[in-house]
């Protein structure tokens, strides 16, 4: 090619905007002519290091760069820089490094303490569970073990027993077999409890409704005993074996005949007769008033009545009895005779039940209770007055004042009180190893309202409230030896308690048109029944401070001030 062909122009498919100069000479290492903006510029050392990863942070400072203080400086301001003052070492972290403290429950005390400090605790807080009845690697499955807390529930829930203890109970059964995120609910009619494995996984919830209740403490004992079993590290139960011992708990028979009941109901109210000054014609009248009123009352049931029709037709007979004998113009105290019998009748552990969820925070669970004392109240009332307004109508002159005058004689009232507590502990079918403790708590109870009323001149409701907090702290205490409910000793105890004269003259005084007395009885009535309530659950709490809970810190409640 000669100098004239070498100066001629090319054409534009043969020059290339991006070709360099002739005299620009093109590294012998560059393969691409593309090129990236993050790429380390020539002249510039990158670490080994750096090298590893194929992944940087575009924020970073590169290695081998020393930055100025002036330039520090002036990319202190970024929202990409670290601050000066940040130190790691000065900042606590949510997660401490050595962990969460590990919260450690002590063994040696009852599982109602244990169950009810984790249930106060956040679910955060709770310590992981050490599932005692797994017998396999997977562990039970999840629904059978919800279905199983829900029947143990149900019984509990309809023999009585309070929605704190129902809370506790199935909290417990869930974590001995290993389900640790539970969380039970419990109302008046509806079970429910909820499981959730983890944070990522679905919820399983389960709910059962309770439609009948019925007072069975030896049940109530034996379903405490399995849930005892279940709680316990040396005590292997299987999720079959508990099903077959809570269906045999469901079929047993309960331990007193019909004609035991009703017997202890006539018992019942002729030594409440006796302890507001009635002899031994009042005792068996109104013993007699109250088996008639018995036998009505489970007619009634078997016709399917509900049980405000039951308390009316119940309450009846001691009433009509009572008027018999003043039509009759007998040597009697007729008042004493009817006062015995509402003493029967008085849903005293159905108060103490609804007062007591109430003071632990169950609000719903309490309305519905003392919803239900009330239509048994009023159904009482019903009964009540309407023989009292026939009974006036004939000319029956009921005086209040007869009533009134009690036994001078302290060791009769004692006898009668016992004898009182002993007639509710068959009522409310107890086990017969526990009537004794629970007939002498209810004579403790007589003892110390006598020394402080009669004897001390103090108010009654003062030593109701008294005496009714000894029957709790007793009762409390009784259980935490055996292991067992508090109930069976602390229900029948308060049956001397129970304000069935402050009843009764408050619906004579109606029924004889003084509103205004009858009124103040009533008054008198609810205050007493409010008293003995509030004693049974402060005895119950002050054994616990006596007692060590379940914890090594102190027992979490809810803090509120001024309402908020």
């Amino acid at each position: 090619m000669t100098d004239a062909e070498d100066r001629k122009p090319q054409s534009d498919e043969a020059r290339s905007a991006f070709t360099p100069p002739a005299v620009v000479a093109a590294p012998a290492e560059a393969e691409s002519s593309t090129t990236s903006e993050f790429a380390v510029p020539d002249g510039l050392a990158v670490p080994k290091h750096a090298t590893e990863s194929e992944t940087t942070s575009e924020f970073s400072v590169p290695d081998g760069l020393d930055m100025a203080p002036a330039a520090a400086d002036e990319t202190e301001g970024s929202a990409f820089s670290t601050p000066r003052t940040y130190s790691a070492k000065q900042t606590a972290a949510f997660t401490p490094a050595s962990g969460i403290p590990l919260v450690r429950l002590a063994q040696d005390v009852p599982w109602q303490d244990r169950m009810r400090t984790m249930l106060r605790m956040p679910v955060t807080e709770r310590p992981a569970p050490e599932p005692v009845q797994r017998h396999d690697e997977a562990g039970p499955a999840v629904p059978r073990v919800l279905d199983l807390t829900l029947r143990i529930g149900e019984l509990l829930l309809a023999g009585g027993e309070g929605a704190e203890d129902v809370e506790a109970a199935m909290f417990a059964v869930c974590r001995s077999y290993g389900l640790d995120r539970c969380e039970p609910n419990v109302t008046f009619t509806l079970l429910s409890i909820s499981h959730q494995p983890s944070l990522v996984d679905d919820p399983v919830t389960a709910s059962r409704t309770v439609r009948r209740r019925s007072p069975d403490y030896t049940r109530l004992a034996a379903v405490y005993q399995l849930v005892d079993d279940l709680s316990d590290d040396e005590t292997h139960v299987s999720l079959e074996e508990a099903y077959r011992r809570l269906a045999e708990i469901r079929r047993n028979r309960h331990p007193y005949p019909g004609w035991a009941l009703t017997l202890a109901s006539g018992l019942l109210a002729g030594a409440a007769s006796v302890l507001v000054g009635g002899g031994f014609v009042v005792f068996v009248s109104a013993a007699i008033g109250a088996m008639l009123g018995d036998r009505l009352a489970w007619l009634c049931a078997g016709r399917g009545l509900p049980e405000f029709y039951q308390f009316t037709v119940a309450a009846m007979p001691p009433a009509a009895i009572g008027v018999a004998l003043t039509l009759a113009h007998a040597d009697v105290k007729a008042s004493a005779v009817i006062t015995g019998g509402l003493f029967a009748l008085l849903p005293g552990r159905a108060l103490v039940a609804g007062v007591q969820d109430g003071l632990t925070g169950f609000y719903i669970t309490a309305s519905a209770r003392l919803l239900e004392v009330l239509y048994f109240f009023v159904g009482i009332v019903a009964g009540v007055l309407t023989v009292l307004y026939f009974g006036v109508q004939l000319g029956a002159n009921l005086n209040p004042d007869a009533a009134l005058g009690a036994s001078n004689d302290p060791l009769w009232q004692i006898g009668a009180s016992m004898m009182l507590s002993l007639a509710f502990a068959v009522l409310l079918q107890q086990e017969r190893s526990t009537v004794l403790m629970a007939t002498l708590n209810g004579g403790v109870a007589w003892v110390v309202y006598g020394a402080m009323h009669a004897t001390g001149d103090i108010s009654p409701v003062a030593s109701t409230t008294v005496a009714a907090g000894l029957v709790g702290l007793f009762g409390q205490l009784l259980a935490r030896y055996r292991f067992a409910s508090a109930l069976p000793y602390t229900t029948a105890a308060i049956g001397p308690l129970l304000p069935g004269s402050a009843t009764y003259f408050g619906l004579l005084g109606i029924a004889q048109n003084e509103v205004d007395s009858g009124l103040a009885s009533l008054t008198k009535a609810v205050a007493l029944a409010m008293a003995i309530a509030i004693g049974v659950n402060l005895g119950s709490e002050i054994s616990r401070i006596f007692l060590r809970i379940g914890s090594a810190e102190k027992r979490r409640a809810a803090k509120r001030t001024r309402g908020f």
